[in-house]
């Protein structure tokens, strides 16, 4: 049953606050609390990965852990899936900014699913001042036919949304949002999506095209910037990661961390893992002996239950010496790396504050 927008899950406060100084320039929310002071941490955090990695659970992961300790985050949504109100159980997310989840130590995490023909609206409304003659051109199709032959306008109305967020003060001067987190497109295209000044370029050499296509692109790439990566332990997501942060870094694009998702633990130890990756029959049939299921006879219950077990010791004996390969191939890249565990039963609202509780532990990201 989805949660109506306004019905806001309580956190569990299992992080605890730190004395430290006030920090100029954070929301009014957050300052003067007498919490943490994160100096030198972004502020737009760019959350991509491959299909499949799951980097909508890790964004909005990430938008509650930075969330805690009183703060205010936004989380975006640029693909139109919906999938951040499918993780928070609540209704689809309007064109505007909605309070959606409560993190611990009061901080709120706040959503908006940004919608390219209704930024592109707002875009001519503020340049332009086209009223209801830009709600003729959308009833025209003529809004759906600009994004549609000009793609790099598209990326420049959607990032432009989530940039805006970052730079938003209120009437005292500070941040309207700590942090602002964007669930982005996946690997293969985050270049591109991102690099939205050179997709522009043909389009438009001067004007309010091009002006907003330069904000945005100051935004993206200054310190105030981190595109984080979601991997698998697995050949394809690793690859398609080395490759995306490679392609990141020639466009200049500032690169945050990885995030290696849905971690599993190694059952056996080295020793053990040594045995089953040799089938050692004979120390297992001990093993099955000295657990009181009789010797390896024959026909006998042991001696039906080795092969089997052998089977699924090698397979586990492989899959840890792959993830190991994996592992090192990630950590080689020699960015910061954060490991979140595979919840066997799935994300649910309870496995998110989890999750983002086991980010916070790892440190600044």
């Amino acid at each position: 049953m989805k949660r109506p927008l306004g019905d806001i899950p309580e956190a569990v406060p299992d992080v605890s606050a730190t004395e430290a100084g006030g920090f100029p320039g954070v929301s009014r929310a957050y300052r003067g609390r007498g919490l943490v002071r994160l100096l030198g941490v972004s502020r737009l955090h760019v959350v991509s990965g491959k299909g499949g990695t799951g980097k909508t659970t890790v964004a909005a992961a990430l938008a509650l852990a930075l969330a805690t300790e009183g703060r205010r985050t936004l989380l975006v949504e640029v693909e139109g899936r919906q999938g951040i109100a499918q993780l928070f159980e609540t209704e689809a997310l309007p064109y505007e900014e909605r309070k959606i989840a409560v993190a611990p130590g009061g901080g709120e995490v706040h959503a908006l699913a940004i919608d390219a023909e209704r930024a592109l609206l707002d875009y001519l409304q503020m340049f332009y001042k086209l009223g209801t003659a830009g709600r003729a051109l959308k009833k025209l199709g003529a809004i759906d036919f600009a994004t549609t032959i000009a793609p790099g306008l598209r990326d420049v109305l959607l990032t432009g949304k989530a940039c805006e967020a970052v730079r938003r003060k209120d009437k005292s001067g500070g941040f309207v949002y700590d942090a602002v987190v964007m669930d982005a497109p996946p690997t293969g295209r985050i270049t591109r999506f991102l690099n939205v000044n050179d997709e522009v370029a043909g389009l438009a050499k001067i004007g309010p095209i091009h002006n907003q296509a330069q904000a945005v692109m100051r935004v993206l790439k200054s310190p105030e910037t981190a595109v984080h990566m979601v991997a698998l332990l697995e050949e394809m997501p690793v690859q398609e990661t080395a490759d995306g942060i490679a392609e990141l870094r020639t466009a200049g694009i500032p690169v945050g961390g990885i995030v290696i998702n849905m971690t599993r633990p190694a059952v056996l130890g080295n020793g053990d893992l040594d045995i089953a990756a040799r089938g050692a029959r004979t120390a297992v049939a001990k093993a099955l002996s000295q657990a009181g299921l009789g010797g390896a006879r024959r026909g006998g219950l042991a001696d039906r239950l080795i092969d089997p077990l052998l089977e699924q010791a090698r397979e586990h004996a492989e899959r840890v010496e792959l993830e190991r390969a994996e592992h090192a191939e990630l950590t080689a890249i020699g960015l910061p790396t954060y490991e979140l565990e595979l919840l066997p039963e799935g994300v649910d609202l309870a496995g998110l504050y989890r999750l983002a509780r086991d980010l916070r532990k790892q440190g600044p990201i």
